[in-house]
């Protein structure tokens, strides 16, 4: 049997998973009261600084993800913040609702630890400096 999974997958998981933490870090871009409500309204501390770590995550991070720049780490960062989420805005789980957030959550994060067990593929800024530093 071969394990070899077609170049183009790994890209295409890094794509799907970062369009949603970039389209929800835009969103708090364009909304930015409206999240630091949404944050007090959960009880956590600090709604600008959390704001500003959500933004940095989302945003920062999703587009490293994207590209596929410190690929594992990045990852691994992002599961834990979605982790975080989950139990911060939907551990309320006598609300099918929320419980449907908050397992969404815990799948996702497995995701990101696929990739960051596995790594970007060929297609990421992280095979490019492997191999320029291979060629040095």
């Amino acid at each position: 049997m071969n394990h070899r999974e077609p170049a183009f997958v790994p890209a295409a998981a890094r794509m799907l998973l970062a369009s949603l933490f970039l389209i929800s870090g835009f969103g708090k871009l364009a909304a930015p009261a409206a999240t630091k409500a949404y944050i007090l309204s959960a009880g956590l501390p600090l709604p600008d600084v959390a704001y500003l770590i959500a933004v940095l995550m989302e945003v920062g991070l999703g587009l490293a993800l994207l590209v596929g720049y410190r690929t594992r780490l990045v990852a691994a960062l992002m599961a834990a913040f979605t982790v975080a989420t989950a139990f911060a805005f939907h551990a309320h789980f006598a609300d099918p609702n929320q419980m449907t957030h908050f397992l969404k959550n815990i799948a996702i994060s497995g995701g990101l630890l696929q990739v960051a067990a596995y790594g970007a593929g060929s297609f990421a800024l992280d095979a490019l400096r492997l191999r320029r530093t291979q060629t040095a």
